[in-house]
């Protein structure tokens, strides 16, 4: 007879009462994340400690019921907490790029340009630049102020931006906050300026059917984009949309429509003036493509006490990357901050190239001039600077300096140069035919001062004919 040995089993008991702790510890975990997820859900529930009026615009009497995100918001005053590119108080670009003042030669931005600070200043900083003089249309204050809205709906749009500057002054004391972008009654997300509504709906699309997401960007939509004042007495805040968002789109708007900002007071050219397209450019981004929001990346969410809200302090993810970066990016905080500035230490030198080719196009266009070259000679090489110029101020206007879309930034900023120096091979032709061979000397524009000495006689010459007009 054989004595079968005594059946092992297949798992120890020392290693079963392991793994059954393990897995009641995992469970305990769980249940306590299910906990403070419910918990954080607590801020959907909106608890009014003071009632919101319709057009209600201080933000701190919405402060009252809503103190977190208050406080947040009140840092952006803060100009401090910014990246390493955007580290000065008030920046001054022109002092920084003299290159800049001959590249707006006739266009107020030659008088001041200073890097942007945070909401909390927006209604300080618009009210001081030397840009707004008496000339200046109400339409200037759209995105600067809540109370806008409160105006708009109060007077009508077409009345609003038909006014002046100086006309609502008194009127607007509250920089960009909450009624700019909340329903005070519900909380929800909403557009409050027609401008985004009416650009939206060029396109057949129904903002109020954007989902919640959606409208993370959208509110920021608003004032962040490429715009300009169709008619010179309505001056109408218009998003040159039509055909679409990128450069090209734009390009083929603006040759659409004729519009031009100013008259270069060098060259002659048309140009156009571009603002801050910074959605737009968002849009040809990887963080657009896997659908990120503008607001999770500038305004995270965070926790404090158990509840979950999204932080005011609107700003650089690189000021917060625990939540607005690490989040999804698995990096320590310095390999995320040294990547974001690389790709914006490219996208600086790149633009640095295109601003010294679109200087010496424009002056060889003058020269081309002063040696009698007509206005139909110069029409092609006119309308190459101004579209080069149009591409570099897509990407050098935008905020985040080409992170929001680096291949696309390098891609535009390409074509710039390319355009720029076609124009400068034409340019050299017909001064050739005009007799002149030697290349264009170059002024020293190396400081701001120099570079607005420089242009002063082009801007006395471009005043004096627009009086004998």
């Amino acid at each position: 007879m054989t004595i079968k040995p005594p059946h092992k089993p297949l798992v120890p008991g020392w290693l079963l009462v392991v793994l059954t702790g393990l897995l009641v510890f995992g469970l305990g975990i769980l249940a306590s994340s299910i906990n403070e997820r419910r918990a954080e859900s607590k801020v959907a529930r909106v608890q009014f400690l003071q009632p919101l009026d319709e057009w209600e615009s201080d933000p701190a009497k919405w402060g009252v019921s809503f103190p977190r995100q208050f406080i947040s918001w009140e840092s952006t005053r803060d100009s401090a907490r910014r990246p390493s590119f955007l580290s000065e108080d008030i920046g001054d670009y022109l002092a920084q790029r003299p290159e800049l003042v001959v590249l707006w030669a006739g266009y107020s931005f030659t008088k001041a340009y200073n890097k942007p600070r945070g909401h909390y200043h927006a209604v300080d900083d618009v009210t001081r630049t030397p840009r707004v003089d008496a000339n200046t249309p109400a339409t200037c204050w759209a995105c600067k102020s809540p109370d806008s809205p409160r105006l708009m709906a109060r007077d009508g749009v077409e009345a609003f931006y038909a006014s002046s500057f100086d006309h609502y002054r008194s009127e607007i004391t509250n920089p960009i906050a909450c009624l700019d972008c909340h329903d005070p009654q519900t909380m929800a997300l909403r557009i409050s300026r027609p401008g985004l509504v009416e650009a939206l709906q060029r396109q057949g699309k129904d903002v109020t059917r954007a989902s919640h997401q959606e409208m993370r960007s959208l509110v920021c939509a608003q004032c962040h984009v490429e715009y300009y004042f169709q008619g010179k007495e309505a001056n109408h805040l218009t998003f040159p949309w039509d055909q679409g968002l990128t450069v090209e789109d734009f390009k083929q708007y603006y040759e659409r429509t004729g519009h031009v900002d100013w008259v270069h007071a060098i060259s002659g050219a048309p140009m156009i003036k571009m603002q801050h397209p910074d959605y737009e450019l968002s849009r040809a981004g990887i963080h657009a493509f896997r659908g990120v929001s503008c607001a999770d990346c500038h305004m995270p969410y965070t926790s404090e006490g158990g509840m979950k809200y999204s932080d005011h302090g609107v700003r650089s993810p690189l000021m917060n990357a625990s939540t607005a970066c690490q989040v999804c990016h698995r990096w320590s905080e310095a390999d995320i901050r040294a990547r974001v500035l690389s790709i914006q230490s490219m996208t600086r030198t790149l633009l640095s190239r295109v601003e010294r080719v679109l200087v010496e196009a424009h002056l060889e266009i003058g020269d081309a001039m002063g040696l009698g070259a007509t206005d139909a000679e110069l029409e092609g090489v006119r309308h190459q600077i101004s579209i080069a110029q149009m591409y570099w101020d897509y990407v050098a206007s935008s905020n985040g300096l080409g992170f929001h879309a680096p291949q696309e930034a390098a891609r535009i900023l390409g074509r710039a140069i390319d355009l720029a120096q076609e124009c400068r091979l034409e340019t050299q032709r017909i001064r050739a035919r005009k007799g002149e061979l030697r290349p264009l000397e170059m002024p020293d524009i190396s400081t701001r001062e120099k570079a607005q000495a420089f242009i002063r006689p082009y801007l006395e010459v471009q005043k004096a004919a627009a009086a004998g007009e």
